[in-house]
């Protein structure tokens, strides 16, 4: 007897195992640095924390409907109402810990052995294998880097079958920085309504753009796919709340209801204190959250600056978010000493090894010839991670 069959067919969170890898080299005293995890560095910002405090001394630590408390299922429904123009009820709103959660919710109350799941390469790490855990078979979209990681309407066509239940979308992008464009999105939100097809839109990085490109929700793009769309969103990105472990979803009430369904049997209500917390996120000032993402942008564009200095790499300009996807394909299957760099993966052991910087491949999130870069930390770190970067590769011959 041994484990269930479904573990041979799903993989560790690339991303999580970096990250842990390289905070256990730093605490044996290794100066490492990691631009591996999809992280803020900020603190959660003080009125926020301070609404935590004030549950706690008012006794707000007990059990709460397992969808969450009214309170912050109307701060999430005056949050779509005021920036989307869509109206909610609460019995189409469910509170998870962490969107993570509420993905994996969506997943498995609509997917069921042999359905198909359209995704967009690249595509973040827990997808594939969610669908897969879920019984469902992921069908990839593929992108690359001269479409700016685009994908067209005629790509998504030529996928579809009569499987096809569901296309996964998540922009801003995990891992490009990619915002979708907004004529394709429209047309995907038709394509779901003729075909009677559902839509997960991952949003969690929609107040994380550098106003380049404007970011809507795709029921704000197309309020009829309403009916056929479960948005994905949570606290951990924009507010830097990543341990609050706090998410949720909007949708279609039958679909809402049976992730009641699937989350009453795995973790029950989210933490009651962290619930109000995120009333506070959503309803309260909002300055911690613009400042953040100027942050953001100042890092990137300090980023793009280093990486210029670096022969042979490229990336697509990122959008939003706070990754840069960046293309080391040229320095394969180059040696240094004893490490031979063959993929994205052998990259990143040869660069953590030998640089003692952090980061995720590609073939993560199915795209080989990448790594992933976060500036989620520090100017002084990114310096030294992105000199050590071009060090590492200007050594492979």
């Amino acid at each position: 007897m041994g484990l269930a069959l479904r573990m041979s067919k799903i993989q560790e969170s690339m991303t999580l195992a970096l990250s842990a890898k390289a905070k256990k080299m730093r605490r044996e005293g290794i100066d490492v640095i990691s631009l591996s995890a999809g992280e803020p560095d900020f603190s959660t910002p003080d009125n926020i924390k301070n609404k935590a405090i004030e549950a706690l001394s008012r006794g707000f630590t007990h059990y709460t409907t397992v969808s969450g408390i009214p309170e912050l299922k109307d701060a999430i429904i005056q949050k779509y109402k005021r920036e989307s123009n869509v109206d909610y009820s609460p019995n189409q709103v469910i509170v998870s810990t962490g969107a993570k959660q509420a993905l994996y919710n969506a997943i498995f109350a609509l997917i069921g052995p042999g359905d198909e799941v359209l995704i967009p390469i690249p595509y973040w790490v827990s997808y594939r294998d969610q669908v897969i855990m879920a019984e469902g078979i992921p069908v990839f979209i593929d992108t690359d880097e001269k479409s700016g990681f685009q994908f067209s309407i005629d790509d998504v066509k030529k996928s579809l079958t009569s499987k096809t239940k569901l296309i996964l979308l998540n922009t801003p992008n995990n891992p490009t920085g990619v915002i979708y464009n907004e004529d394709v999105l429209k047309e995907i939100a038709d394509l779901a309504i003729e075909r009677d097809l559902y839509i997960i839109s991952d949003e969690i990085y929609e107040k994380i753009s550098y106003g380049e490109i404007r970011v809507r929700s795709i029921v704000a793009i197309e309020p009829k796919v309403k009916e056929r769309a479960i948005i994905i969103n949570g606290f951990s990105k924009a507010y830097a709340m990543t341990g609050w472990r706090l998410g949720y979803a909007v949708g279609p009430e039958e679909v809402i209801k049976a992730m009641n369904k699937i989350q009453g049997q795995v973790t029950s209500c989210p933490n009651s204190i962290a619930q109000w917390a995120g009333v506070e996120a959503l309803t309260g000032p909002q300055d911690e959250v613009a400042r953040m993402r100027d942050e953001f942008k100042k890092r990137r564009d300090f980023v793009m600056e280093k990486l210029a200095g670096i022969p042979h790499v490229s990336y697509v300009r990122p959008q939003g978010a706070f990754y840069i996807f960046v293309n080391i394909s040229y320095y394969f299957n180059k040696v240094y000493k004893n490490y031979k760099v063959a993929d994205s993966l052998s990259m990143s052991e040869y660069l953590l090894n030998e640089e003692k910087i952090a980061l995720v491949p590609g073939s993560a999130f199915g795209k080989e010839g990448y790594l992933r870069l976060s500036y989620a930390t520090s100017k002084e770190n990114l310096e030294k991670a992105l000199d050590r970067l071009k060090s590492g590769l200007l050594k492979l011959t």
